[in-house]
């Protein structure tokens, strides 16, 4: 259960920044004179009557310290001023980045339940930091915030379930390709087996490939929801795709070359049309390379 609920956050944490990031800008001061602790009580005040299911809210001065007991609806859970919370992610990655951050699922010390906390740091007029601003939800109280409606999650469920026919039907015409390429190997001895028909197999067999690893990535993604990196899978699954089809391409064009300076050397020109063809798909599978590569290094 705590695996998938880790699986869903990760899911929806974009909803759950944005939400709770937007509260922060809308009801607490931040680069405006006048910046005071008060000021961000008060806003404290307001959020707390918008998110009512909240473990904590308390506020840290710019070294981590905690300068006012934590505000919260459970006497359990709120905390005298005092704590340091400096080594905390949620402090130095909002101080770091200078933004509003909610943190990965971790252990509550208040009731060691998994729990995220959001923070925002507070700035003075002059751009210098005064508070950072913080709030405790449990892992389940935020997944129930930004829990999709009734329509999003049924829709979600027929994509997925799309996904999944398209992923078997494409899978068994990859089965039927594997097995029309290795049917002349099993069928025939070696000694009865052509070139020909070697070239052949290998163009089936490269084709069933490709539409294997393109299978394995729409599955991955779409139905199993995997989080891999997206320009990662997305480059990589390009990659292997083209590469596979250019290999086709080139062994047929092999395989006209020979075939035709055989049997009908007029004919040869078209085969050079297919090899100009690889070559220009090689070409741009290498800009294509190159731009990647250039967007990543910079």
């Amino acid at each position: 259960m705590v695996i998938k609920d880790i699986k869903r956050f990760s899911d929806t944490r974009y909803k759950a920044r944005a939400y709770i990031c937007y509260l922060f800008s809308r009801n607490l001061p931040n680069r405006l004179p006048g910046v005071c602790l008060e000021n961000i009580k008060a806003g404290f005040d307001k959020i707390s009557h918008e998110i009512e299911n909240f473990d904590a809210l308390y506020i840290l001065d710019e070294n981590g310290i905690q300068i006012e007991d934590s505000i919260s609806l459970n006497e359990k859970y709120k905390i005298p001023k005092g704590e340091n919370r400096a080594n905390k992610a949620y402090y130095y990655t909002a101080v770091r980045e200078k933004r509003c951050v909610l943190s990965d699922p971790y252990p509550s010390s208040l009731n060691g339940g998994l729990c995220v906390t959001a923070s925002v740091p507070i700035y003075n007029e002059k751009n210098e930091l005064k508070f950072i601003a913080c709030i405790d939800i449990s892992l389940e109280n935020i997944l129930n915030m930004v829990d999709s409606g009734f329509v999003e999650e049924h829709f979600g469920r027929f994509l997925k379930t799309v996904y999944a026919l398209f992923c078997a039907s494409l899978f068994m015409i990859c089965a039927f390709l594997f097995w029309h390429g290795v049917k002349s190997f099993i069928s025939k001895s070696i000694e009865h087996i052509n070139v020909e028909e070697i070239f052949e197999s290998t163009i089936i067999l490269t084709l069933a490939l490709a539409i294997f690893d393109l299978v394995k990535t729409i599955f991955e993604e779409e139905v199993l929801g995997k989080n891999h990196e997206e320009n990662s899978v997305i480059y990589k699954t390009m990659v292997r795709f083209i590469g596979s089809i250019i290999i086709a391409l080139a062994i047929e064009a092999l395989m006209l070359v020979f075939k035709f300076a055989i049997t009908a050397p007029e004919n040869i020109i078209n085969a050079i049309y297919l090899i100009g063809g690889v070559a220009m798909l090689m070409a741009a599978l290498s800009f294509y390379l190159f731009s990647v590569k250039r967007q990543e290094n910079r």
